[in-house]
């Protein structure tokens, strides 16, 4: 096969170095620009927090390099006389040094998760109990295997029989009745309830550890032992009758089961904490929402004055050059964070300008958005807006909400109009929560009653929004008891 060259002319669409970061930056949540702010300042020399006095003899050398540096101190990273732009076919880490070199130790960086404390599962803790308990060196191992078999909701996965034949050939001599008295040594440990064997054994345990004194304690346990299929089918008339009581009576002993927890295990569960810091501030003043940037995550960054003046304009010598590139590279840092705060907030305005509803009402007053709207409003492209509500917050007096909970699809109204579907959820949450609990309300009852307010919602989107709320079927929902 004959080589031969050819050429080939052809446009193509590049980002220069200084928009890829900017891109960056704008799509980073708080805790990762707050990361990349920190590695920024331990890797430029040029770049230092103005939240310093300066020293008389940096003011000295400001004052003789005025005419030079007169950009050099900013209040939000505002900055003139930037250089040209680089050259579209380069990126940014070919022109200027990554925050960690490769191969030093902080070349992976600060992990925030890293600083937070383990979380303490449900075997951690029963395990922390059994070392606290008095065992023998037998009884421990037993223990060890039931507890083994508890999972996460804090019931039994195996049964003690099978538990007793896991553990005859560790022991020759086993009896079933050991590995029951151990069990019931366990059943003793926190949070109540734990290592039962199903819902019935589970209700009683809790019961069991109330004091004797408790009124309908002994009736309680009649119910969870022996009638727990009617009470979860709601059978009022045969509980009445069995028991022998009166209605008032019965609502009573009711009332007692329903302060127990079906599942322990559920209150020591492991899970990391989440810290949401908000973007931005949203406060009323003057029957005016105002909407003001977090000072927290848009720390003053300026050039160090005394560095800059080091800087000799025709020396092209090694270290002069890197200063230049370190002065450069702070520049369009300070400026793109500057760029990074302007965008989020104008962003986080026209937010707020569109739903006042839900800052004054709530979700029931949510009004339909999508991205396109903010976009044609600043005239931005819709990924940058996508970009800006991601990961992003914003405190309001209805609690701290990401961006991205204010754009929601529309349902049509008889009156042209539209309804947002977050405040159709709130609608149907609203009429849930203040329905009769004998006759909860069908889903078709439902859409019902938003067709009466001018709402065209189907049954099956009414079910839709339902589930999602992990909301249960009228049916499921019913309470007689």
């Amino acid at each position: 096969m004959k080589q031969s060259l050819h050429l080939h002319l052809g446009q193509h669409l590049t980002m220069t170095p200084q928009l890829q970061q900017a891109i960056k930056l704008l799509q980073l949540s708080t805790l990762e620009l707050q990361q990349e702010i920190q590695q920024a300042l331990e890797s430029n020399i040029m770049l230092e927090m103005n939240d310093e006095e300066t020293s008389p003899k940096e003011a000295s050398i400001i004052s003789e390099n005025k005419a030079d540096n007169s950009d050099l101190i900013t209040s939000e990273g505002s900055q003139t006389n930037i250089p040209d732009e680089l050259p579209v076919d380069s990126s940014w880490e070919d022109i200027y040094e990554s925050a960690f070199a490769p191969g030093t130790d902080m070349a992976e960086g600060v992990e925030f998760e890293s600083q937070r404390s383990n979380a303490s599962t449900l075997l951690d803790h029963l395990l922390w109990q059994l070392e606290l308990t008095q065992f023998s060196e037998r009884d421990h191992a037993i223990a060890m295997a039931i507890i083994d078999s508890v999972n996460e909701d804090g019931y039994l996965s195996s049964t003690p029989a099978e538990i007793f034949e896991g553990l005859q050939s560790q022991f020759d001599d086993l009896d079933f009745d050991e590995v029951n008295a151990v069990l019931h040594r366990v059943q003793q440990f926190d949070p109540a309830g734990v290592a039962a064997i199903d819902l019935s054994d589970c209700l009683r345990l809790q019961l069991l550890q109330l004091p004797e004194t408790t009124p309908y304690r002994e009736a309680a346990l009649i119910v969870v032992t022996r009638y727990i299929k009617l009470l979860a089918s709601h059978e009022r008339a045969k509980l009445i009758r069995k028991l022998d009581v009166t209605e008032r009576q019965l609502d009573e002993i009711v009332a007692l089961i329903r302060t127990l927890d079906p599942k322990p295990g559920a209150q020591i569960q492991e899970s990391d904490s989440e810290y949401v810091i908000p973007d931005v501030y949203v406060t009323k003043q003057d029957d005016h929402w105002q909407v003001n940037l977090n000072p927290d995550i848009a720390p003053k960054l300026r050039i160090n004055p005394f560095y800059s003046s080091l800087i000799k304009r025709a020396d092209n010598s090694k270290d002069n050059v890197c200063m230049k590139d370190h002065l450069q590279e702070a520049k369009w840092f300070i400026k793109n964070l500057h760029s990074r705060n302007d965008t989020l907030l104008s962003v986080a305005r026209c937010i707020v300008e569109k739903q006042t509803g839900f800052l004054d009402y709530g979700s029931i007053a949510m009004k339909p958005m999508v991205l396109r709207d903010i976009a044609e409003e600043l005239k931005l492209h819709e990924s940058t807006i996508s970009r800006v509500t991601t990961h992003k917050y914003m405190h309001t007096p209805n609690g701290i909400i990401e961006f991205k909970f204010f754009f929601s699809s529309h349902v049509s109204t008889e009156g042209g109009g539209e309804c947002s579907s977050t405040a159709i959820r709130a609608f149907i949450k609203e009429l849930i929560d203040n329905e009769n609990q004998a006759r909860p309300l069908s889903d078709s009852k439902i859409a019902d009653f938003l067709q009466a307010k001018g709402i065209n919602v189907a049954r099956r989107t009414i079910a839709k929004y339902r589930e999602a709320m992990l909301i249960s079927s009228s049916s499921q929902r019913k309470r007689t008891l």
